[in-house]
């Protein structure tokens, strides 16, 4: 008979990786097309002119410019009012 007992494996110990989601280019800056500027999940930020939402609500330029973030309110189906933020890319002058 064993005279300590037996060391089991723990139950602890597991985490997720972080999936480094947030905004990549900040208003102002330059974005070359198919650059990311922001990974979210959901769709928190709105695509506007000249930005395209991928698969996983990743939003990312599709052409070259500067960044600039509109905030506006949406309303929405309950006719409650959110503010949300569109993300544009406008040709830099």
């Amino acid at each position: 008979m064993a005279s300590t007992k037996s060391t089991g494996s723990t139950k602890l110990g597991r985490d997720s990786i972080s999936k480094r989601l947030g905004v990549k280019k900040n208003h102002g800056q330059g974005v070359l097309a198919g650059e990311i500027i922001i990974r979210q999940r959901g769709s928190h930020f709105l695509h506007g002119a000249g930005v395209r939402k991928g698969a996983d609500d990743t939003l990312y330029a599709i052409r070259d410019g500067v960044v600039q973030f509109i905030p506006t309110r949406k309303i929405r189906f309950d006719r409650k009012q959110r503010t949300a933020t569109i993300v544009c890319v406008m040709i830099a002058a």
